[in-house]
């Protein structure tokens, strides 16, 4: 969940809010700012709806066991001792969404995370955004520590079709990482955090495509078609790890009307827009 933030905001955050490592030659780090390819804002807590706006919905195929979100649409998984998580997918080509506007951006994100759900304190997570307006269609990179801004990676390429591994760890309730890997184009990009005010939980792991927030709203969400999170892994503070199986499903809902249709099966997260 993101927030997005004005310009003199960005700048009253300062350098020091952006602590890059590991970032690849002529890859630098900018604050998230309100312009077309910068929209992304602190991303909120996922809120559930309430069981009785979970009645007679239409257009669900699995209203039977999937819960559902205004705002987050994947996986779940609950538990405790959750100290890294992972996926790969294959950046989608957006469109705009049936009955949409030419003249208006839609845009959409999938990301992976910890915690956010169950716990609201913070939240580590790093994704790629997709925006489409027209015919027009582009891409970011970003990494956040809710509820501080979300950042973008600058100068880090992104293409439809291309295969991104996200990876966010956390060292300790306080502290941690986050690194997205460009598997197509050999490039890799690595965001640092420690003494964060916000402390994790390390209870929840997510999957998650998000119609994020800008300047308090939704954007108008994007036709992603389908994301799938393969190699869906969880590891605890154990040693052990973990797959997406057993998860919660989350899908979508605004206005009654159900976006999205989620499944998993243990390795793997499915979403596809409906």
């Amino acid at each position: 969940m993101k927030f997005t933030t004005t310009l003199l905001s960005v700048i009253a955050l300062g350098a020091s809010s952006v602590l890059a490592t590991a970032l690849p030659e002529g890859v630098t780090l900018v604050p998230r700012r309100p312009s077309m390819n910068v929209r992304r804002s602190a991303r909120k807590t996922n809120p559930r709806l309430p069981v009785s706006d979970t009645l007679d919905i239409q257009g669900t195929k699995n209203s039977s066991h999937v819960q559902y979100s205004s705002n987050w649409a994947g996986a779940v998984l609950i538990g405790s001792g959750y100290k890294s998580v992972r996926g790969t997918i294959t950046v989608p080509t957006p469109q705009m969404p049936p009955g949409g506007s030419s003249g208006t951006q839609y845009a959409a994100s999938a990301w992976v995370g910890l915690d956010g759900d169950t716990c609201q304190t913070a939240i580590l997570q790093t994704g790629v955004d997709f925006y489409v307006q027209g015919t027009s269609v582009s891409f970011d990179a970003w990494y956040e520590w809710y509820p501080d801004y979300a950042y973008t990676f600058s100068g880090f390429a992104i293409s439809a079709g291309d295969s991104i591994t996200m990876t966010a760890t956390a060292t300790s309730t306080s502290s941690g990482s986050v690194t997205i890997v460009n598997n197509t184009k050999g490039k890799s990009v690595t965001h640092s955090f420690s003494g964060e005010s916000a402390d994790l939980c390390e209870t929840n792991a997510e999957w998650i495509v998000e119609d994020f927030e800008e300047n308090g709203s939704l954007v108008p969400f994007a036709d992603f078609g389908t994301v799938t999170f393969t190699g869906c892994q969880v590891t605890t503070t154990s040693g052990g790890t973990l797959t997406a199986s057993g998860a919660t499903i989350l899908d979508i809902q605004q206005n009654g009307q159900v976006l999205t249709d989620c499944s998993d099966s243990g390795s793997s997260v499915t979403c596809t827009y409906v």
